[in-house]
């Protein structure tokens, strides 16, 4: 994680050991709320409980007489007498009622869990201090699962709470948000300022105004003021952003350091190919990228570069050039893709676009075999093999390189960290490592997940294509849509019907799709019109045999789901239909999108939704309308889903923040870049007295890897 606690400094400091004492040692807490507190929140220690952050601040200063509720207030409070406590229905359905009631009225408070336990410790006539959300079923409010003490003398009224993430299960052990705060205050009372080390230097807090870290951590449990919490959540924002920059800064450092083949030449392979067999004329954003990979490639040390670029947008052209700057320098080039199909575009795109020059490129996956993968093994082995494209089956033991100068990584993503090292390790030194990616990046993950990276952006298409038409329809206008469909492709274009995946339900995807398919066959009649279909369960080889008569022009329409979302390249294609297109996330319609617009005809992506589409679907569906810019849409897509869902970041370990977010905290994410980069700029190894506390926290915490990293 990027959060910083105070165990790192074990050794460094001996008044430390308060914050790992065991949470049960804390006054309220005990054995087995401990064992609650740590199998429901993996709060084990003292130290746990202080990082665990409330995340919203209640007003628990006011008591409302129930008969007085205001049905508009969300949260009440209420002072009253239990009565009535009873327990309804069987089995799961079972819930407990109580009645609470004062001298203006009376409220049903609910439990549907730990019903049980909770009916043991209630007491019938007696006075409780109540506090929960308010629900309302068929006209009469009732609170489900309250916050309930009770009253006596040595009970106050709370006034400004914090409220923490908890569980049903601690609620209704009895374990509540008032408890948290109660045991929180308990744990300060035995802290000093001491006992949290302070890991950012003076000059640095006076510069950016940022509060000392015990203050921040007082204040974010319990603020005097908002401009506490304010200032409080900013230090610790800061404190997380900062640690992840600084990270990012150190494997930069590394990646510089590490020495790398030195490509001194520009050669007669590459010039040959420039100068007579270039498909198109390069656009001034794929020359600068080459410049950039050039001049990377002629330091001596290794290259790691991160290639963006729209889909469509020429990313393949630059690396295969770049592999050609590899051969002329005298080492081999390899290419490897996450899926089959993927690899198989590029080898068939790269190997006609050698075959005049008389360089063999071979095609490794898992269905090479036999005497075809024998022979490609040896030619690796023997240097005589100098341009291979592959999938996983790159990385197998046996497959070993003479010289292996330049490893490009298409959709490199869907690779593991580990999987790629294995690709690196091949070598006596790391290859040049070129990483691509068709699904545009957010300067903002950027910074924080390709920070150790060189990034370049082809952020031109090739000229001669034009902007993609993107239309929404509902599905009440299905039969117009058809009809435009079939028009165009009597015209001799051909069309994509995608599907979507429901993930829950394999089962339900494939009937949704077979339902589908028979329903374009009523529009596209098989005595006219040739349909190929391409789904999960097909075997691979009518997957690949379907994909490959419609990129011959062998049918007309292709029904798939997203499996053919990235890596298909039919330029007579003009038509995207994608069906309930309400299902799909910004970067998904966009990836979909551009499998149209490849050739010189106008093309046209229709979004097909259905009749109820949410709020948030339909933002989604007229952004793609609005905009064909990949990198518009990434923003979009990560203001409205986050780092976590759109890339699969929070399951990878990438960005884990406890506090920070980098689409609302993007201006203290840039702060901290600049004061990161100043700090390593003054003092790589963080050796300065000043700085030994940073150094041993990021010596400390998880072995995340970025993307760039090589071991």
């Amino acid at each position: 994680m990027f959060y910083a606690t105070n165990s790192y400094f074990c050794g460094i400091s001996s008044n430390q050991s308060i914050l790992e004492s065991p949470i049960e040692f804390l006054k309220g807490v005990g054995p087995q709320r401990g064992e609650l507190l740590r199998t429901e929140l993996e709060i084990s220690t003292f130290e746990d409980l202080l990082y665990h952050y409330p995340y919203r601040y209640a007003d628990r200063s006011q008591v409302t007489r129930i008969g007085f509720i205001d049905p508009k207030t969300e949260y009440v409070q209420l002072v009253g007498t239990l009565v009535n406590i009873s327990e309804e229905g069987e089995g799961r359905k079972k819930r407990l009622i109580a009645t609470l009631y004062d001298d203006t009225g009376r409220i049903d408070l609910l439990w549907f869990q730990g019903a049980q336990w909770m009916k043991k410790s209630l007491k019938e006539n007696v006075r409780y201090i109540v506090y929960g959300k308010l629900n309302y079923f068929n006209g009469v409010v009732n609170i489900a699962h309250p916050e309930i003490e009770l009253l006596n003398a040595e009970t106050s009224i709370p006034g400004r709470q914090p409220v923490y993430p908890t569980t049903e299960k601690l609620k209704v052990r009895g374990v509540t948000n008032r408890s948290f705060a109660k045991l929180t205050q308990a744990l300060f009372e035995k802290l000093q300022p001491g006992d949290v080390m302070e890991i950012l230097p003076q000059e640095l807090r006076n510069q950016y105004k940022l509060c000392g870290r015990f203050q921040a951590l007082r204040w974010i449990h319990f603020p005097d003021t908002e401009e506490h919490e304010q200032a409080a959540r900013h230090r610790m924002k800061w404190e997380e952003l900062f640690l992840s920059q600084l990270k990012i800064g150190r494997l930069r450092l590394q990646h510089t350091a590490q020495q790398g083949w030195h490509f001194g030449k520009v050669g007669d392979t590459f010039n040959e190919f420039f100068s007579k067999h270039l498909p198109f004329p390069l656009t001034n954003a794929q020359k600068r990228v080459l410049k950039e990979i050039r001049q990377d490639t002629g330091t001596g040390k290794q290259m790691n570069r991160l290639l963006q670029g729209d889909v469509g947008s020429g990313k393949t052209i630059v690396a295969l050039m770049s592999m050609l700057l590899a051969l002329d320098n005298g080492f081999q080039a390899c290419i490897m893709a996450p899926t089959e199909i993927l690899a198989q575009q590029h080898y068939f795109s790269i190997s006609g676009m050698l075959r005049d020059m008389g360089i063999e490129v071979r095609l490794l996956t898992g269905n090479v075999k036999g005497k075809p993968r024998k022979e490609i093994l040896e030619q690796l082995a023997d240097g005589s093999l100098r341009i291979v494209v592959g999938t996983h089956a790159l990385l197998e033991d046996n497959v070993q390189f003479k010289n292996l100068g330049l490893a490009v990584i298409d959709e490199q993503h869907r690779f593991g960290v580990g999987q790629r090292a294995r690709l690196w390790k091949k070598n006596e030194m790391p290859p040049h490592i070129l990483v691509m990616t068709a699904t545009p990046i957010p300067r903002t993950l950027a910074m924080t997940m390709y920070g150790d990276l060189d990034v370049s952006v082809i952020d031109e298409l090739p000229p001669g294509r034009q902007p993609i038409k993107t239309i929404l329809a509902r599905d009440m206008e299905r039969a117009r849509v058809m009809q435009f469909m079939r028009s165009e492709v009597d015209k001799g274009r051909q069309a994509y019907i995608v599907y979507p995946l429901i993930e829950e339900s394999e089962k339900m995807d494939y009937e949704s799709l077979m339902a589908g398919y028979e329903q374009v066959k009523i529009w596209f009649d098989e005595n006219k019109y040739r349909i190929a279909m391409v789904h999960g369960r097909q075997e691979a080889a009518e997957r690949e045999r379907n994909m490959q008569r419609f990129a011959k022009g062998e049918a007309n329409v292709l029904v798939a789901t997203t499996v053919i979302e990235v890596g298909v390249n039919v330029p007579n294609a003009s038509v995207m239909l994608i069906e309930s297109a309400e299902r799909f996330g910004l970067s998904q319609m966009h990836q979909l999108r551009g499998r149209v617009g490849r050739g010189a005809e106008q093309s046209y992506c229709i979004l097909l939704a259905g009749s109820k589409v949410s709020d948030e679907s339909y933002k989604r569906l007229q952004i793609m309308v609005s905009t064909n810019d990949g990198f518009k849409i990434a923003e979009e897509d990560l203001a409205m889903r986050g780092p976590g869902d759109m890339y699969g970041t929070k399951q990878s370990g990438l960005i884990k923040f406890k506090l920070a977010d980098i689409v609302q905290d993007s201006g203290i994410l840039e702060e901290t870049r600049v004061a990161a980069l100043n700090m390593l700029t003054n003092d790589p190894g963080l050796t300065s007295a000043q700085h030994q506390p940073l150094r041993y926290v990021l010596s400390q915490q998880g072995k995340q890897s970025h993307w760039g990293k090589i071991s």
